[in-house]
């Protein structure tokens, strides 16, 4: 467990603050209890560690194709596989992890989905990839979308809504925006008083994005059904208490992990 960041916390990022054994013993354990099968602990098997397949983050629409372990560190935001017996992964902190499976193909993918990533269409771009490689049908296709900074909390600058507007055409309804609210002028508005009509200085607005809806009408785009996307509508910046959150947090934070693999079938 990772003390640094308060309590017991299973930090799975090798971040500053953090020593990398501590972040490698995490990485087993949480490994170990993803894949653990309860009908071959009942008939006293035990569970094989399974590798775990992390890359280097960037903010991307690069996805990779996994069959399996890579010799080299890879680089890009999205996973994607139909070899069993692997765990395919992304960390978190307010960011969107978000899982696709096939469950006719048994395929499945991992994507993170920052605003730079989105904007890309990394999710989007992730089911065409599973149709490429593995024939996926998107009929067939079933998403989750896990915890991430949502509409209530994760404010952007203008040009974040300006990029969007210019790339969605539904770009404008990702957002909402409110004005700042200040005592201060509202007691002395004098104060504020300028030679622009109507006379008063604009208050500046908040601009507040939502990236889970975003990426859930990207998969729409891509062709898989509404009523087979699961949000789990958690925000971490609302909830570092559960979540770790690298805005809540002021990026002195752990990371989470998303993963997803394939059982080999039984006989």
């Amino acid at each position: 467990m990772s003390k640094v960041y308060g309590g017991s916390a299973l930090n799975l990022g090798h971040t500053a603050q953090d020593s990398r054994a501590a972040v490698d013993r995490n990485r087993k354990l949480f490994a170990r209890a993803v894949v653990t099968n309860r009908t071959n602990e009942r008939r006293g098997r035990s569970s094989q560690d399974w590798p775990l397949i992390t890359s280097r983050q960037i903010h991307s629409d690069i996805v990779h194709c996994i069959s399996k372990v890579p010799r080299h560190p890879i680089a890009g935001d999205g996973l994607i596989t139909r070899a069993p017996g692997i765990l395919l992964s992304v960390l978190t902190a307010d960011c969107l992890p978000i899982i696709v499976v096939d469950t006719r193909q048994r395929a499945v993918g991992v994507f993170h989905a920052g605003w730079r990533g989105t904007l890309k269409r990394i999710v989007e771009k992730g089911v065409g990839e599973m149709r490429k490689h593995f024939g996926s049908r998107t009929s067939d296709l079933k998403a989750a979308i896990g915890p991430g900074i949502r509409a209530c909390c994760y404010q952007v600058g203008p040009e974040v809504k300006e990029a969007f507007e210019a790339r969605f055409d539904y770009g404008h309804s990702l957002f909402r925006e409110t004005k700042e609210s200040d005592e201060v002028r509202q007691k002395y508005p004098l104060l504020f008083m300028t030679a622009r009509a109507p006379g008063h200085s604009e208050l500046p607005k908040k601009i507040f994005l939502n990236l889970a809806e975003a990426n859930r009408s990207q998969l729409i785009d891509a062709g898989v059904s509404a009523k087979n996307i699961f949000d789990l509508d958690h925000c971490t910046s609302c909830r570092p208490d559960l979540f770790f959150s690298h805005r809540a947090e002021k990026g002195i934070t752990g990371r989470m992990m998303a993963a997803v693999g394939i059982r080999a079938r039984e006989v």
